[in-house]
Formats: structure tokens, C-alpha cells, sequence
């Protein structure tokens, strides 16, 4: 680990903190008096971890901006589709042999074309997202008390068990299937067992024997 590649701050506290934030900045905190190096072997034994956590919110990173004009790729449960725009009074956006095809009035109207296809991901998700709850909701027997859909930058999906709350990122629906469902049941798993501890991963060993090999396919 390059030391170029890290921030040292150093203030008045007694342990080392290391942190990797979600635009890739490393910030390790140190005490006043901490011996450079034992910040060096502190990198060097964090230094896989570190990586990983790199790695996991490069995933992450908005994707190149799109221009939303016909030939762009639509990326839409595991395949990439391609785009069509097409002028009309009518606005809206249909899905048929292997197009993505968006009407809309003004062709040059990037933040329309931006709404109309955001909108439509947005109901697909519903029902892809809302067909997996149901699925393993009955077969784990607990649901949440909420289902939202948003935009995140460095999660696929969350748990609040307090307020049984269940958070899924609407890029998953890009996702294949076996993808989606495998964030719907590490977030139902959430509502019985709140840390990744044994408890936790036996349950997916349980109802989703599979379930590593999905998140592998996930995160790629």
C-alpha cells in the first residue's frame, strides 16, 4: 500500500482508525505520537482489505453518463438492450424485441428522455422486486413492514430490523433475477439475525444453497 495513496491524520485519540470512504478516499486516523512505522504495518496488514473495499465501491461509481440517444445500451436484468428514440406525441417508453423503445416529443430534451426511462425502471422494479419478496416471504415466513425503492450509492439493499424497513437499490434492476433475489433474502435474513454472524449465513446456507455463487455474479 502506497502511502501516497492514503491520508494520515493524526489527532488526539488512542487508536488507529482506518476508514475507506465511498468516492475511494483512505483516511487513517492516528494518535499525535504514533510511530510512522506502525502505520506502515498497519497499511501493509489492511493492505488486502483496503483493496476490497476499493474494489466494492468501484462497483459502485454512477456509470459514464448517458446521452440517451438510439444505440445506447439499456442494461436490464443481466443483458444490455439496445435504444431507440423515437419522436411522438405520445411519451413513454415499450420494451419489444430486444429494444428499448422511448417516445418522446422533443428528441433533444435529455432530462425528458432521463425521466421517462428513470420511470420506467422504476415500475419494472416494483414488480421484479415485489414477485422476489413474495417468494421468499413465504418461504422464510417473516416479512418486512415496508418495501422502498431508491437510488444508492454503495449498497444493493439494506435492513433497519427496528422499524423492520427494507431498502432495494433500483440499480439491481439491471441485475439478473437470481441476483435480485438473493438481496431480497440477505435483507429478509436481516430481520432475524441483524449481524453477518453464523447465525446469519447458516440461514442463507439454508433457504438459498446457491446464494454465494449469486452474489459473485453480483459484484462483477
Amino acid at each position: 500500500m502506497k502511502m501516497s495513496r492514503v491520508t494520515i491524520v493524526r489527532k488526539g485519540m488512542r487508536h488507529l482508525n482506518l476508514r475507506v470512504r465511498p468516492e475511494g478516499e483512505v483516511v487513517l486516523s492516528v494518535p499525535y505520537d504514533c510511530a510512522d512505522e506502525e502505520i506502515a504495518r498497519l497499511l501493509k496488514k489492511r493492505e488486502a482489505w483496503i483493496e476490497e473495499k476499493l474494489a466494492f465501491f468501484r462497483r459502485f461509481a454512477s456509470p459514464a453518463a448517458r446521452e440517451y440517444v438510439s444505440g445506447e445500451n439499456v442494461p436490464y436484468l443481466g443483458r444490455n438492450y439496445r435504444l431507440r428514440i423515437i419522436e411522438s406525441a405520445e411519451e413513454g417508453v415499450s420494451f419489444q424485441r430486444g429494444y428499448v423503445r422511448l417516445f418522446v416529443k422533443n428528441r433533444t430534451d435529455r432530462e425528458r428522455k432521463k425521466r421517462l426511462l428513470e420511470g420506467w425502471y422504476r415500475k419494472r422494479a416494483q414488480v421484479r422486486f415485489a414477485k422476489a419478496m413474495e417468494l421468499y416471504i413465504s418461504r422464510v415466513g417473516v416479512a418486512p413492514k415496508e418495501v422502498a425503492i431508491r437510488r444508492m450509492k454503495s449498497r444493493w439493499g439494506s435492513c433497519i430490523p427496528a422499524t423492520r424497513r427494507i431498502l432495494l437499490n433500483l440499480r439491481l434492476i439491471e441485475k439478473p433475477t437470481a441476483c435480485i433475489e438473493y438481496v431480497v433474502l440477505h435483507e429478509l435474513a436481516h430481520l432475524l439475525y441483524p449481524s453477518h454472524d453464523r447465525a446469519f449465513y447458516n440461514f442463507l446456507d439454508l433457504h438459498m444453497p446457491d446464494w454465494r455463487g449469486r452474489k459473485e455474479r453480483l459484484e462483477r
